[in-house]
């Protein structure tokens, strides 16, 4: 009989990060149930995606036994490019800061009716 080659995981694994999936949705949903605004909504909504992404990519895509350098290969380009975006916000503030410090502030057009 050939031996197949590859790791075999236990299925429970994937019942209980299936469940914990369901559970962290639930409190997501529960965020726009229980109707909280402002840096807190945004927070814990993003902060459960994150939650559910990782485990989504660590266990069901099979990341958490890949090798280390496939690991930074993955994951480094998606934070580069989320520090990059973070960097290009903070420039645009700087750009529209200086353009009213430059030109002033100007009205916007009346609406004509």
């Amino acid at each position: 009989m050939a031996q197949e080659s590859g790791q075999q995981h236990p299925i429970s694994i994937y019942f209980w990060i299936w469940g914990l999936l369901f559970v962290l949705s639930f409190f997501s949903y529960m965020v726009d149930y229980l109707d909280f605004q402002g840096a807190l909504r945004r927070s814990l909504i993003l902060l459960f995606m994150f939650l559910k992404a990782g485990f989504i990519v660590g266990i069901f895509m099979h990341m958490a036994w890949e090798r280390l350098a496939l690991k930074v290969a993955i994951l480094v380009p998606p934070v580069a490019l989320m520090v990059l975006i973070l960097l290009m916000t903070y420039e645009a503030d700087y750009t529209f800061l200086t353009r009213i410090d430059f030109f002033g502030e100007v009205a916007p057009a009346p609406i004509h009716q």
